[in-house]
């Protein structure tokens, strides 16, 4: 049986075909954003994957990288609660002015129904389509020039 000293120390060679240079590079971009892991961890992580080695006999997570972990759940738990009271801000604003605007309108057709009201009832009669009814004496509009010629030929009909 072959017995390894404490410390075993075995080399992987990247050839200069596309296929390692490309495998290679993406070991280095994942190096760079995981600096407290070396080559070597994550050799080992790829090795207890592709032999389907089960998580309960995996060796314990060293404690840097714990807290390095725990650091970046607690950083993106912070992100996330301030994006949600940005957006709840933002959506509480559009709420107050949608309920302001509402009252406005309210307002503004209960003005209109009291002009209404005020008004003294006409009939309406081929007389007097010509008069202005207590609608637009009340709310003054721009003549339409169609509206004008089409009046002229009902009137000399």
């Amino acid at each position: 049986m072959l017995q390894w000293s404490k410390k075993v120390v075995k080399s992987v060679t990247f050839d200069t075909e596309i296929a390692d240079e490309s495998l290679l590079a993406q070991v280095e971009n994942y190096l760079e954003s995981q600096p407290d892991k070396t080559f070597s961890h994550l050799c080992k992580e790829a090795l207890w994957k592709l032999l389907c080695v089960p998580e309960s006999t995996l060796p314990p997570v060293n404690t840097a990288s714990r807290s390095h972990l725990e650091q970046q759940v607690a950083d993106l738990q912070r992100q996330m609660t301030s994006l949600e009271a940005r957006y709840f801000a933002k959506e509480s604003n559009r709420i107050d002015l949608m309920e302001s605007q509402m009252l406005q309108l309210t307002q503004q057709v209960a003005i209109l129904t009291m002009l209404l009201n005020q008004q003294p009832p006409t009939s309406y009669t081929p007389t007097t389509v010509s008069q202005p009814s207590p609608v637009s004496e009340a709310l003054p509009q721009e003549e339409d020039p169609d509206i004008l010629r089409i009046g002229k030929l009902l009137d000399d009909f």
